[in-house]
């Protein structure tokens, strides 16, 4: 699945169009290498995203293409979150 679209399933981010441009400006990493919007990840992926003031550090568990909202939150596990300065 592109990474933009797993984004928004996820609600990793509200609308597919923040995702594409935060990985358009390589804030997006996937397993330690830059990412576009079109970078294809699967499960066991890990994705650094800086946004704003904060890094979040994920693990893809599940990839699918449509998710309730409960069901979202399933699609990964959250392993750092931390604020920069």
């Amino acid at each position: 699945m592109r990474l933009d679209k797993f984004l928004k399933v996820s609600r990793i981010f509200k609308r597919r169009t923040i995702a594409k441009e935060v990985s358009k400006n390589q804030r997006i990493k996937v397993n330690d290498r830059p990412a576009k919007p079109s970078t294809d990840v699967k499960e066991d992926d890990i994705l650094k995203i800086t946004y704003g003031n904060k890094e979040l550090t994920v693990k893809i568990k599940e990839v699918t293409t449509h998710a309730t909202k409960e069901n979202s939150q399933n699609m990964y596990e959250i392993i750092e979150e931390r604020k920069l300065n």
